[in-house]
């Protein structure tokens, strides 16, 4: 016969288990970029594109989208790092990936610049490094602060992205990307007190 504690810690969802939507969601945006090679196909154009109703879609479809495998590849060493300690030392992966997607697009689609097409999963990474960092100041468990030590050391130098300034860069994404990080923090330990 085994204990409650024993059943419990049997039930936990193992650490693979916890990463396979950051894996799953990483191998979309690589076969997407695939898919957007063949001749005659340009699904860049799904981005955001501020203020115009067919650019609303962006926001969903924007974290998947990349100019290139270069663009692609900037981008996937961070989310795959970053979506896996939220995952990890959260269990928050879905709601800090959607709270952020939603909010930081539309931010993006409400403010950047007219005729601009908005793509790529910075914003997504700018949200969760700002998330690590809010989580671990507002939670003040041991492990959440030395995640955001952690995420302070390795990306800090990310948060120059934010200033406007360099052509072809989505500053506008880049920051309300954080803002929406810094956002789900606050509303998801809000929700984790009331439980």
């Amino acid at each position: 016969m085994s204990s409650s504690g024993e059943i419990e810690r049997r039930n936990l969802p193992t650490p693979v288990v916890l990463v396979i939507p950051v894996f799953v969601m990483l191998a979309l945006m690589w076969g997407q970029e695939i898919v957007d090679q063949v001749p005659g196909v340009n699904l860049d154009q799904y981005g955001i594109r501020p203020r115009s109703a067919e650019g609303l879609l962006g926001i969903v479809t924007a974290p998947f989208l990349h100019a290139g495998f270069d663009h692609l590849i900037a981008n996937s060493g961070a989310f795959l790092i970053l979506g896996s300690l939220i995952a990890l030392t959260t269990r928050k992966f879905w709601s800090v990936t959607i709270g952020v997607a939603l909010l930081g697009g539309l931010a993006t689609w409400l403010v950047a610049g007219a005729n601009t097409n908005h793509i790529g999963a910075s914003g997504l990474v700018y949200g969760f490094a700002a998330f690590l960092v809010a989580w671990g100041v507002l939670t003040r468990k041991l492990l959440s602060i030395l995640v955001s030590v952690v995420v302070v050391i390795m990306y800090g130098s990310i948060a120059l992205g934010v200033l406007p300034g360099q052509p072809g860069i989505s500053w506008q994404g880049h920051l309300f990307g954080a803002v929406a990080g810094v956002v789900m923090a606050f509303v998801l330990r809000d929700r984790e007190a009331r439980r």
